[in-house]
């Protein structure tokens, strides 16, 4: 295996990865802040879960790119592929647009939709506004997807 196909590896790792971690952090801090409010009032479990769905979309792009790159560099061939340092590169470069806004949109995301957890706490009938907040903060995470996916098509 060549210095260059690791690093394709490791692209793949860069896009599935810190979207993951960013979503999984983002969702976990809306589930804690819902869990007290669920607690005292079951019936807005929906609208809560609903809340902590949104900042999981960035994992799902990050598997997305990662996938993309796995077919585009021929990993699910059924033979390791092998690459030049170079083209190692492009790999990475092509992941670190998705993988670092994909990370740190969902973080952010969560913490927006942890906040329109009090929105519908106090004004269930509001939760169109926390979920448009949150949306808010999707955009540039769909941003980032697209440009990495036009990188990685170009390779």
């Amino acid at each position: 295996m060549t210095l260059g196909t690791i690093l394709a590896l490791f692209s793949i790792g860069i896009a599935v990865g810190l979207p993951g971690y960013g979503s999984s952090y983002g969702v976990g801090l809306v589930g804690e802040a819902g869990a007290g409010v669920v607690s005292e009032n079951p019936d807005k479990f929906g609208q809560i879960l609903l809340l902590q769905i949104v900042p999981g979309t960035q994992g799902i792009y990050g598997v997305l790119a990662g996938l993309m790159i796995m077919l585009r560099a021929g990993f699910l061939s059924g033979s390791i592929p092998s690459f030049t340092v170079l083209e190692g590169v492009a790999y990475i470069m092509a992941a670190l647009p998705i993988g670092f806004v994909g990370w740190v949109s969902a973080i952010y995301q969560g913490r927006v939709a942890a906040a329109g957890v009090g929105i519908i706490a106090k004004k269930p009938n509001e939760m169109g506004k926390a979920i448009l907040f949150a949306a808010m903060v999707e955009t540039y995470a769909i941003l980032s997807l697209l440009v990495s996916l036009l990188l990685i098509i170009r390779l």
